[in-house]
C-alpha cells in the first residue's frame, strides 16, 4: 500500500511514518519544515520527502493520504485529496486501525511528563525482555529513534490530548484503545483548542471510557481534575499513586507512594500498599521524575516486571534528549536544553536543577533562559503564573516571540534579575556578556530556540580559547 503522509516532519507524523515503512509500505509525505532531527530519521529510514504542498505530488494518487492535524482547510494538497476523493485518514485513526488493533497498548497521557514517562516504561520493557514496539513523542537515549515496530505483543505510545485532525476534533489518544493506562496529571493547556479544564476533562473520560475491565488505569489519587475524571465514570482496574507523605511506609493504604532518600530526587524508595518495595538510585533528578518513574514502575508491573527489576533498569535510564538534556560544558559553565513550555513544567524543572547543584555543591548560579512560544501561552493564559514558575532561578532571561498579545515584561515585573530582549541575537550577547564560571545555564522552549544551545556553547569556547 503506497501512503502519502501530509505534513510529516511533526514528532507524531513522522514516527508513523517509520513505523508504516517497516509494516513494509511505500511511504511518502510532504511538509513546509524539513529540518533534523526528524528530516536525519526519515532519510534514514528510506522515506521521500516532499517540499510544499503543491497537489502535482497527489499525481498518481496514492492509497491513503494520512493528513497531520497541523493541515487545515485551504491547504493545496488538503483541497486537491477532498476534490478528487482520495481516500484519507487522520494519523492517530490509522494507527489505532492498522498498527495498534492486535497490540497490549501501553498509553502514557498527562499535561506533563509523557515523552519521559513513555521513555522510562519502553526502556523497563526492554531490560525485561519484552521487546516492546512504542511511538515516543521525542528520542530516548536508550534508543536511537522515536519509534520502532518489534513483533512483541505490547505497544507503548505517548498518548496526547491534543486534537486529531481538521475533519476530527476529538483528542488523539481516543483511537489508542489502550490497556494499561497512565494518566501523570492533568492542567489547563492548549487554549487554541480547549474552551477550559472540564472540556480537557472530558476527552480524557472519553480515554477512560475504551479501557477494558481487565485493564489498569494509573493515576495520582490527590490530582483534583483526576479525580473528577474518573468520578464521571470508570470500569477499569485503578492503581493509585499517593504523593501524601502520610501513605509511605507503615500506612496500609491500598496504592503506592515514595519516599526521596536524597534532596535532589537521584535516590528513592518506593511502597506498595505501605510495604516496602524497592530502592532506586539512578541519574536523574526532580520530584516529578521521581513521580513519573513511580507511574512507569506501576505500569511495567501490570505487564509482569516486579519492582526489583524495574529499578535495576532505572539506575541505567539515559532519559530523553531535550529533557535536561547536557549541551556542554565549558569552564565549569554547564548548558542544558529542555523542552519545558507550559508553567508547571518549568517550575518543576528548575526545581530539580535547583536541588541537583545543592546536593552536588555547585557554587554558581542557576541561569533560566525562556521563549513563550506554545499556542496558549501566546494567547497569554498562563502570564500570570510565569513569575512563580522562576522562583528558583536565579536570573532569567527571556525572548519575547513575535505574536505575544501581552507585555513579558509586565508579567516578571515583579521578580528581580529578569531581562527581557526581543532579537535571538541581543539575548545571546546579553547572556556571552553575563555568564560567569560556575553558573547552570537551563534552555527551555518547545522550538528550536534558533539553535541557542549550540551556538551559545561555542561561543563561549571561543571566549576561553581566547582569553
Amino acid at each position: 500500500m503506497h501512503l502519502h503522509i501530509l505534513g510529516i516532519c511533526g514528532t507524531f507524523m513522522g514516527s508513523l511514518a517509520q513505523l508504516a515503512k517497516a509494516q513494509g509500505h511505500k511511504v511518502t509525505g510532504s511538509d513546509q519544515g524539513i529540518y533534523p532531527p526528524m528530516s536525519d530519521q526519515l532519510e534514514q529510514a528510506g522515506i521521500d520527502i516532499i517540499a510544499g504542498f503543491d497537489p502535482a505530488q497527489l499525481d498518481p494518487a496514492p492509497d491513503y493520504v494520512i493528513i497531520g492535524n497541523a493541515m487545515s482547510r485551504g491547504n493545496p494538497a488538503v483541497e486537491y485529496v477532498l476534490d478528487r476523493g482520495i481516500p484519507y485518514i487522520s494519523g492517530p485513526d490509522w494507527m489505532g486501525k492498522y498498527l495498534l488493533a492486535d497490540k497490549w497498548v501501553m498509553a502514557v497521557s498527562g499535561t506533563h511528563g509523557k515523552t519521559t514517562t513513555a521513555s522510562m516504561l519502553a526502556w523497563l520493557l526492554e531490560y525485561g525482555g519484552m521487546n516492546p514496539s512504542y511511538l515516543i513523542g521525542g528520542v530516548p537515549e536508550n534508543f536511537s529513534t522515536s519509534a520502532r515496530l518489534t513483533d512483541s505483543n505490547f505497544f507503548i505510545i505517548e498518548a496526547d490530548e491534543y486534537d486529531t485532525a481538521f475533519f476530527d476534533k476529538r483528542s488523539k489518544f481516543v483511537h489508542y484503545h489502550p490497556r494499561t493506562l497512565i494518566m501523570n496529571n492533568l492542567e489547563f493547556d492548549h487554549a487554541d483548542i480547549f474552551d477550559d479544564l472540564a472540556a480537557i476533562e472530558r476527552q480524557f473520560h472519553h480515554l477512560v471510557r475504551t479501557v477494558p475491565s481487565t485493564g489498569q488505569i494509573i493515576f495520582p489519587s490527590e490530582n483534583q481534575a483526576l479525580q473528577r475524571v474518573i468520578a464521571q465514570g470508570c470500569w477499569s482496574q485503578q492503581a493509585h499513586i499517593h504523593s501524601d507523605k502520610t501513605h509511605a511506609r507503615s500506612d496500609k493504604t491500598e496504592g503506592w507512594s515514595v519516599e526521596a532518600i536524597l534532596a535532589d530526587f537521584s535516590q528513592f524508595n518506593v511502597y506498595h500498599n505501605g510495604e516496602f518495595a524497592c530502592e532506586v538510585r539512578w541519574s536523574l533528578n526532580g520530584e516529578h521524575n521521581m513521580y513519573n518513574a513511580l507511574a512507569a514502575m506501576i505500569a511495567a508491573r501490570h505487564v509482569g516486571i516486579e519492582p526489583k527489576t524495574a529499578a535495576e533498569a532505572l539506575a541505567e535510564f539515559q532519559s530523553v534528549k531535550r529533557r535536561m538534556e547536557l549541551v556542554g560544558e565549558i569552564n565549569d559553565v554547564r548548558i542544558f536544553d529542555d523542552f519545558a513550555h507550559h508553567p508547571t513544567a518549568i517550575k518543576l524543572t528548575l526545581s530539580g536543577a535547583k536541588a541537583t547543584q545543592k546536593v552536588n555543591k555547585r557554587s554558581g548560579r542557576l541561569i533560566a533562559v525562556l521563549e513563550p512560544r506554545s499556542n496558549t501561552m501566546k494567547l497569554g493564559e498562563h502570564k500570570a503564573k510565569l513569575a512563580a514558575s522562576i522562583e528558583d532561578a536565579d536570573a532569567t532571561y527571556w525572548l519575547e516571540p513575535e505574536g505575544l498579545s501581552w507585555s513579558l515584561t509586565d508579567a516578571v515585573a515583579a521578580m528581580n534579575n529578569q531581562t527581557v530582549c526581543h532579537q535571538i541575537e541581543a539575548l545571546e550577547a546579553q547572556l556571552l556578556k553575563d555568564i560567569q564560571a560556575g553558573d547552570d545555564v537551563v534552555i527551555m522552549s518547545n522550538g528550536s530556540f534558533s539553535g541557542l544551545h549550540r551556538s551559545l556553547l561555542a561561543k563561549l569556547t571561543q571566549q576561553v580559547e581566547l582569553s
